[in-house]
């Protein structure tokens, strides 16, 4: 929005409120695997595509609550991958908005297989104007 010669930035978060939840699925392939993904040397779960899990529940969370031109970037994953998971099995990750400081948008995530629990952490997204932020990666 401009304002004369000043130009104002703009980001409302009225449609998002602590609480929002999230969820995303996956049933494990050989390219999850921490050898496809060449973050390990064991044919389960790698870490890697487990965080995009977790990233994919965070966004399920604001489907429907970012203002339009909008949009949310991860900017800081944190992540115990507890427990491994092997090729043909299923995950579900969850994800909580947890706290809103600003544009911050903090969620709480865990991610369960049918053994129980394999990982847990957060994840902060921000949320940016999509237009603004395509310019700062030109």
């Amino acid at each position: 929005m401009w304002l004369g010669t000043t130009r104002v930035r703009i980001v409302l978060t009225m449609h998002l409120q602590a609480g929002l939840t999230g969820n995303a699925t996956l049933e494990v392939s050989q390219a999850d695997t921490a050898i496809a993904l060449r973050s390990g040397s064991v044919p389960t779960l790698g870490t890697p595509r487990l965080i995009a899990l977790c990233e994919e529940a965070t966004l399920q969370a604001l489907n429907g609550h970012l203002d339009e031109g909008t949009c949310s970037v991860g900017v800081r994953v944190q992540v115990e991958h507890i427990s491994p998971t092997a090729v043909g099995h299923h995950v579900a990750a969850d994800a909580t908005l947890e706290k809103i400081e600003g544009r911050r948008l903090i969620f709480s995530v865990s991610a369960k297989d049918e053994r129980g629990l394999v990982a847990a952490g957060k994840v902060t997204r921000v949320i940016v104007e999509v237009e603004r932020f395509l310019e700062k990666a030109r």
